[in-house]
């Protein structure tokens, strides 16, 4: 991911060096371990991890002649590990290495992007507790439905980012696993109880039945999941930018001072932000449909999905750290316009109460069909300027024989609405533990 996408901390995770650190903690594992059952000379494992110096460029001069990265980096460790470096890598192959390497780059990625979603989760809740009882008009195909509150808008991010911690939990969780089991699964070269104390070290369990690698579909289900992160992430962007439209204008994305929106109009604010976010995720996408693609391989392994996971696994947990930092921006500065609301609420004329007026003559006699048409007739008159919905029905006969006065107020009425808000938010569950 280039620079302007990604965030220190989460590039230092993907960075060569650290990679080449959990390469080194994976073999001493596996030395410490053997040295411990008497098939390695003691001290072996300490000296090691005293004296080996890693060098990616040394690493990167080594693996342009010899064309393979986990051969060079033997070479390189060796080059310092001195003659102890010849107990590194018994009985294992490229992958045991890297597959395992890789869940604790995984592992520590993971947990960097969790916090960051739990951050924006609690920022969202937060808002929508604000804006609990804030109305505005709910859209269904962008056209005024029935009122809503803007909190209870926000509530339902809340619940999908907690649906993604959940995914992600079962995601991570998938991929704490690692092997020693050689080049095709066989555990030919290093006793099952080596593998299980060598990865116990790690915090790792054994993939149970691996072939050369890993099975992939850990690795397209964490994909997978990180794409639905983005889903959530997209939903919210773009509802900000459907409601930071001029003729709406309900909310407005924060706008540093400073911050110039166009080169030729002085006058625009735009939702750049969320409109970057929304563009963003469609690379979280295709980096899943990358994933899937990489689940079958050529009987015991073949290196097909290699080259692509070097990309787009740093890249799926680069640009999703970026896009969560990017959204809790957007909600902590979030401008929130509560009047202009409430004015769009009412300027649809109580075209938005129709279903009471509805549900109001069907339950004074009329059939339902008759009463539809009654309200339609009205509510399509006013939506083509021929009059206030309400004061129509107040002029016609076929309502007033069957609602009087105070009736047909109450349907206009707007807390109904809102009435059992405290039931929802009730059941729905609070990131704050």
């Amino acid at each position: 991911m280039i620079p302007r996408y990604s965030r220190p901390a989460m590039a230092a995770l993907w960075s060569d060096a650290h990679r080449l650190q959990g390469w080194l903690a994976v073999e001493l594992a596996v030395t410490a371990v053997r040295e411990k059952r008497g098939e390695v000379p003691a001290g072996v494992t300490e000296r090691l991890g005293r004296n080996v110096r890693l060098s990616a460029e040394r690493m990167e001069a080594i693996e342009a002649e010899v064309r393979h990265d986990v051969i060079a980096f033997l070479s390189m460790v060796g080059e310092t590990g001195g003659d102890d470096a010849r107990h590194l890598h018994v009985g294992m192959t490229s992958s045991d290495l890297v597959d395992t390497a890789l869940a604790l780059q995984i592992h520590d990625a993971g947990a960097l992007l969790v916090a960051g979603v739990q951050a924006l989760r609690r920022a969202v809740w937060d808002l929508a507790q604000r804006h609990r009882d804030t109305p505005m008009a709910g859209r269904t195909h962008g056209v005024h439905a029935e009122p809503i509150t803007f909190g209870l808008k926000c509530l339902g991010w809340s619940e999908q980012l907690g649906r993604d911690l959940a995914r992600l939990d079962q995601a991570l969780a998938g991929l704490a696993v690692g092997k020693f089991s050689g080049a095709v699964g066989t555990l030919a070269h290093l006793s099952p109880e080596v593998e299980v104390a060598a990865l116990g070290r790690l915090g790792l369990r054994p993939e149970p039945v691996a072939t050369q690698v890993v099975a992939r579909d850990r690795h397209a289900a964490l994909l997978s999941t990180l794409a639905l992160l983005g889903t959530a992430l997209e939903r919210m962007a773009l509802e900000i930018r459907h409601l930071q439209r001029t003729e709406v204008s309900e909310v407005e994305e924060p706008f540093a001072a400073g911050q110039k929106g166009s080169s030729s109009m002085p006058h625009k604010r735009n939702p750049v932000r969320c409109e970057r976010v929304c563009g963003l995720v469609r690379l979280l996408r295709s980096y899943a449909q990358a994933g899937l693609e990489d689940v079958a391989l050529w009987h015991e392994r073949d290196i097909s999905h290699s080259s692509v996971e070097r990309v787009v696994l740093a890249d799926a947990f680069l640009l999703a750290d970026y896009l969560v930092d990017e959204m809790l921006g957007v909600v902590s500065g979030l401008v929130v316009h509560a009047e202009r609301m409430r004015a769009n609420l009412d300027g649809s004329g109580g075209l938005v109460f129709s279903q009471r007026v509805l549900l109001a003559l069907v339950g004074r006699g009329l059939s339902r069909d008759e009463a539809y048409r009654v309200v339609q007739g009205h509510a399509l008159q006013a939506l083509d300027g021929g009059g206030s919905f309400r004061q129509m029905l107040e002029a016609d006969p076929r309502v007033t024989a069957a609602l009087d006065a105070g009736a047909l107020a109450a349907c206009f009425d707007l807390r109904p609405y809102l009435s059992h808000l405290g039931d929802i938010f009730a059941r729905a569950e609070s990131p704050v533990r």
